[in-house]
């Protein structure tokens, strides 16, 4: 009998939804000037947060493996280019192995 009350009891918390808070996502739209050549290329930033903490970073709607976060600044890689999104100066900078560095502005996407 005790086992069902305990079950009973998770599913409730699991499955109550006063209790539990569903993930936002913010959505940026960034235009990076990638040099050497000049050309500019519009990236997509997706932060994807609960009431605490980002849990889940998208670079052009694709997941990263991993991020770091310092206050507005978020840290993370894709397909060998290292990437830094502030979303205090909405600003975006990265560096593709040394061959190629861009920046830009970026703008909350609604």
């Amino acid at each position: 009998m005790r086992s069902r009350g305990a079950v009973g009891l998770v599913l409730f918390l699991l499955l109550s939804p006063a209790l539990t808070r569903a993930a936002e996502a913010s959505r940026y739209r960034c235009e990076a000037v990638y040099q050497p050549a000049r050309s500019v290329w519009v990236r997509s930033v997706t932060l994807v947060h609960d009431e605490k903490k980002i849990i889940e970073v998208q670079i052009d709607e694709v997941p990263v493996y991993s991020f770091n976060v310092h206050g507005t600044l978020v840290l993370t890689a894709q397909d060998n280019e290292r990437i830094a999104f502030d979303a205090g100066k909405l600003s975006w900078q990265s560096d593709w192995r040394g061959l190629m560095q861009s920046s830009g502005r970026c703008e909350k996407a609604p």
